[in-house]
């Protein structure tokens, strides 16, 4: 079987998986990119240049959302916070 090259990830499976790295339980939050512009003049020659804006990724993140859409997921659902039990002892006295 041939090695894997890439893995791709929907935005949505995307937002769980950093919803639950981040170990959040409640809202609505959904995958953010930062994209930031620049502009070259570009061309295989100089007698060949062409305008060109250029636009790299500067983040990516988490953001809050109004809604669950395909961008987003609610915390609550894909990482329930975990629910503990007190346990508690009872103290034994010996009668005399």
């Amino acid at each position: 079987m041939a090695e894997a090259t890439q893995i791709l990830y929907t935005f949505k499976e995307l937002a769980e998986i950093l919803v639950k790295e981040r170990d959040l339980h409640e809202g609505l939050w959904g995958v953010y990119v930062k994209f930031g512009i620049k502009a070259a003049n570009v061309g295989e020659t100089d007698a060949d240049l062409r305008p060109t804006a250029l636009v790299p990724v500067l983040e990516l993140g988490l953001q809050k959302f109004d809604a669950v859409n395909n961008l987003s997921v609610d915390a609550a659902a894909v990482n329930p916070a975990k629910k503990y039990v007190k346990i508690t002892t009872a103290k034994i006295t010996k009668k005399k």
